[in-house]
């Protein structure tokens, strides 16, 4: 169970948007989906982005209060639409994503209160998808400036994604989270030959300095490194609904566990555990409570492979 959380504040900073299914619509957006999991986890959750001045900003906004996270980090656009991603189904029954560009969440002003905020915050996360605008890019170095401790996840959306600011934020940054696919594309642009998992992580843990490094692996599970830790984490045995937002489900859980006291190991455990259990339900962002996520792990058998 999460302990002493009141005092724990997370920011979460980028794309707040609708995916829009031939069968309707889901609130989504990286960044969102975190968010959404860290208020569940106990941690008080904070979003940072921009909505339109629309009938699916406020509808976004009604959801955010409902969840129990402030809506007044999120700011509304008077010309620019709500973000939505267009989701279409082709003969093959394969899913084709378009992100509407040109929306509200590309614009992310700078602000001071945020700065203010930013200062004393426990954890900032961000995402890469968010750079693809140069404005809300302007306000994610400034506010990456000011976190204390910050927080990468690595999404890459072609096309979408520019290595240079990727680059640069990984510089910047003192834990990043990718996929093995993100982990072999980032070791490749760096003209290095992907060899195996271990080294691959070992050197981007060092070329960036960073504290943490962290690989999700689906089924596989997830590796860790930190400076004196290696880790690598088998998956849960789980009956999948659907995958989206598992991602971001493990971000949470490792974040709400890694920051009320939890050891590295502790940390990745309850984000392959999070994951797992927004995998068995449909939705990056389902209902449920603690006592919901409790139950699903004493049905569960953990599995480790240090």
């Amino acid at each position: 169970m999460i302990q002493n959380t009141n005092n724990k504040h997370v920011y979460c900073f980028g794309e707040v948007l609708w995916d829009i299914f031939p069968e309707g619509k889901k609130a989504g957006g990286a960044p969102f989906n975190v968010a959404y999991n860290l208020k569940q986890m106990g941690i008080n959750s904070h979003m940072i982005s921009r909505v339109g001045f629309d009938t699916l900003g406020n509808e976004l906004l009604n959801k955010v209060k409902g969840w129990g996270i402030p809506e007044t980090e999120i700011q509304i656009d008077n010309s620019k639409p709500t973000g939505t991603v267009i989701a279409t189904i082709d003969n093959q029954n394969e899913a084709h994503y378009d992100i509407v560009e040109q929306v509200a969440w590309d614009f992310i002003e700078c602000r001071d209160n945020y700065k203010e905020k930013l200062q004393t915050a426990t954890a900032f996360i961000f995402g890469s998808l968010i750079t693809r605008h140069q404005t809300s890019y302007n306000t994610l170095l400034a506010l990456i400036e000011i976190a204390p401790y910050k927080v990468f996840d690595i999404n890459i959306r072609m096309p979408y994604f520019d290595f240079n600011k990727v680059n640069e934020l990984l510089k910047k940054s003192n834990v990043v989270k990718m996929n093995k696919a993100e982990l072999k594309t980032i070791i490749n642009l760096l003209d290095k030959t992907y060899y195996n998992e271990k080294d691959s992580v070992q050197f981007i843990h060092e070329h960036y300095s960073l504290d943490e490094v962290i690989i999700t692996k689906g089924s596989k599970g997830a590796l860790y490194m930190n400076n004196k830790d290696y880790y690598s984490v088998s998956a849960l045995p789980v009956t999948i609904a659907d995958t989206v937002g598992s991602g971001d489900a493990f971000l949470a859980g490792f974040i709400s566990k890694k920051i009320t006291g939890g050891t590295p190991l502790e940390a990745v455990k309850q984000g392959i555990d999070l994951g797992a259990f927004i995998t068995s339900n449909h939705g990056a962002c389902p209902d449920y409570t603690m006592e919901d996520f409790n139950n699903f792990l004493k049905t569960t058998t953990q599995r480790f492979s240090l």
